[in-house]
């Protein structure tokens, strides 16, 4: 069918005796004229050809995606695990809730192939550290966007980027705050140059017998009582047992209970089961901590509590008025009482003993019945352990004469729930593009890690330069190279004697070859050479790491990806791939002695010297503070915002176990061991 084209437009003089004029309308812009007319014609090339990688499809990932698309990114490639919950819909705009319970990927790319057609998007519902996703995968993009939410993702695509040496755009949020950087190898710092923030832990002994804070008994319910009901047994990866060797006998009475708690665990699904439960943890075990009068000389002793008695309390105060367990449970951000809490407590056991049976039930189905026992497992945003773990805590909490906590600051807590804010999110996933296009140009030298900090008194975005490679880093330090095995033939022998000492020229060092494992080669460690590498579970893109041991001038470590060849190809199993000349690995740096501190004797008393070492030259590295998803960098020139008390710490004393305690009355969020 012939296209219509639209008549001119006449338009009349306003003179009277002029002739009308004719125009001809502007022809229709279409989405690539705009980008070409923003961005300029190289860069508008650049990212019409640019094959990209957004890990992680979340609260970031929703944001970023929609950008790529509509800033017209040739290639889209997205990849997450996680499939949409419920919580996610205020912010994660891509999805609605009939799309709960599906793959953020695959709702992602669909949701976000409607803002532009033209861009080819493909998802993958897959775990970024499969094995499909190796280094020779990630070489296939021009450039890698991180929006993930958890430290040991982030840390294995930013390993993956370096050894591939692709750019990579970091970026993370906590709250209101932002942060993005970009990392190049060899160019600027990469995301372990920094130490981060470890998860915060407890003493042992604060959370089984001297809690003080509502966390304390939350860490208890989901860590401790929760695992050795239905759970994995023992779960101390919360627990700090640093300061322990004085309080053996303790320890010893604490194991002892254990054992109690696992008998009880045989009795799940009966009638006496919640019974003996509450009576073993808020009664028995209540009642032997209170008779060591010693730990109550300086704290309120706990009370122990009666099954029989607070149900009958429970029964007598109820009426027609009284909230049932389901409007209890509708109801988050209420406060339970005592007998409220008692009415889930058993309500949450009945319904994890049913789950617990089908799951036992589906168990010895299954031919010969093989496998470990089923367990059920702490999970926010599920009800049945979201309810026990609430439930168990506020009693506790009570038996101490702590504050309970509404299920929903529960869920907060015990989820390691950092709050979200979509647009945080919208302006950090708008300031990865703008850094992006300056990496698809090559112009490092003009990045940014850029912060947002709205309650600083500065400006809104404090940006700075990219920070250099720290030298002492285990990850961006390490020189990285390939080799080609035949993996039907290679042994370890190969790899050391042909590949090790021969093409890389360690000689006759003394090394050791490791994976994650552990070390699979040192000077004494030797019987494994005759392996071959895929005994020793060496595939496609496995990495092994090679440690110089000599002590007067080192090697960086080295780290060795594999890539699989046939071996009618080669003459030898395992060759490098740059056979014709030997690479040129650095030396370790030398580390430069301390200084002695220089003492003021000009009558000063010291004060001068003191303060010359505490200040932060602009030339000086600052080091980054870990939030959660976002990394702030403390600025000599950042004062408090307005209305934003400080937090401050303070030694305790005898009766806090000796640990530094954070006084966190403006709020925030706690991050909890799993």
């Amino acid at each position: 069918m012939a296209t219509q084209t639209s008549p001119p437009i006449m338009i009349a003089s306003q003179a009277g005796g002029a002739p009308p004029t004719t125009t001809t309308p502007h022809p229709p812009r279409n989405r690539d004229s705009f980008n070409l007319q923003a961005l300029g014609r190289g860069t508008s090339a650049h990212v019409r050809q640019a094959r990209v990688l957004m890990v992680g499809a979340g609260g970031i990932g929703c944001e970023l995606l929609k950008n790529l698309a509509l800033t017209g990114f040739g290639e889209i490639h997205v990849v997450d695990l996680d499939t949409i919950d419920l919580s996610n819909l205020n912010r994660q705009f891509l999805f609605r809730h009939e799309h709960i319970k599906k793959s953020k990927a695959l709702v992602a790319k669909d949701a976000a192939q409607r803002f532009n057609p033209n861009v080819k998007i493909v998802a993958h519902h897959a775990n970024i550290k499969d094995g499909r996703f190796g280094v020779s995968w990630f070489k296939g993009f021009n450039l890698v966007f991180n929006a993930l939410d958890n430290l040991d993702a982030r840390r294995h695509v930013n390993k993956m980027c370096l050894a591939a040496d692709v750019p990579l755009v970091e970026s993370g949020t906590t709250g209101f705050n932002g942060q993005v950087q970009v990392i190049k190898k060899g160019v600027t710092a990469c995301y372990d140059c920094t130490p981060k923030e470890t998860p915060k832990s407890f003493p042992v002994c604060t959370i089984r017998s001297t809690p003080s804070q509502p966390i304390h008994c939350i860490v208890w319910a989901k860590s401790y009582l929760l695992n050795e009901i239905f759970g994995a047994s023992e779960d101390e990866s919360a627990f700090d047992h640093s300061a322990d060797e004085q309080n053996a006998r303790e320890i010893a009475e604490l194991r002892r209970e254990s054992d109690e708690l696992r008998r009880i665990r045989e009795s799940v699904g009966t009638p006496e089961f919640p019974r003996m439960l509450f009576d073993k943890v808020f009664h028995k075990d209540i009642a032997r901590l209170r008779s060591i009068e010693d730990m109550w000389k300086s704290r309120r002793p706990p009370e122990p509590l009666d099954y029989d008695a607070l149900l009958a309390s429970s029964s007598s105060s109820s009426d027609a008025a009284a909230p049932s367990v389901a409007s209890l449970l509708a109801d988050g951000q209420r406060v339970w009482t005592l007998e409220e809490n008692l009415a889930v407590f058993n309500d949450s056991l009945a319904r994890l003993s049913r789950r617990m049976a089908e799951l036992r039930r589906q168990h010895d189905q299954q031919e010969g019945a093989t496998g470990p026992e089923p367990i059920i497992t702490f999970d926010k945003d599920d009800e049945d352990t979201l309810d026990f773990v609430a439930a168990s805590a506020n009693i506790r909490s009570s038996i101490f004469g702590i504050d309970r906590k509404s299920k929903f600051d529960i869920k907060q807590m015990a989820g390691n729930i950092i709050p979200a804010i979509a647009t945080t999110n919208a302006i950090v996933a708008g300031l990865c593009v703008l850094e992006s296009f300056k990496v698809l140009r090559g112009e490092y030298d003009e990045a940014k890690e850029v912060f947002l900090t709205p309650f600083a008194l500065g400006r809104l975005l404090a940006s700075d330069r990219p920070r250099r490679p720290n030298p002492e880093c285990p990850v961006c330090s390490v020189y990285t190279t390939s080799v080609y095995v035949d993996l039907a033939r290679a042994t370890l022998q190969d790899l050391v004697e042909d590949f090790l000492r021969t093409e890389l020229g360690y000689g006759e060092k003394e090394i050791s070859v490791s994976n994650d494992v552990g070390i699979l080669y040192d000077p004494d460690e030797t019987e494994n050479l005759s392996r071959k590498l895929s005994d020793l579970g060496i595939r496609q893109d496995s990495t092994l790491t090679v440690v110089d041991e000599d002590e007067e001038d080192p090697y960086v470590n080295v780290v060795i990806h594999f890539q699989e060849s046939e071996g009618s190809s080669r003459d030898k199993p395992v060759q490098g791939l740059l056979a014709d000349r030997k690479p040129e690995i650095p030396r370790k740096p030398k580390k430069t002695p301390a200084r002695e501190p220089k003492l003021d004797v000009g009558g000063t008393n010291g004060k001068h010297a003191a303060a010359a070492d505490n200040v932060v030259d602009d030339d000086d590295e600052v080091e980054l503070v870990q939030e959660g998803g976002a990394a702030k960098r403390p600025r000599p020139d950042e004062e408090q915002g307005e209305g934003q008390p400080a937090k401050k710490a303070r030694i305790a004393g005898a009766d806090d176990d000796g640990v530094v305690v954070v006084d966190d009355e403006a709020g925030g969020a706690i991050v909890i061991d799993d």
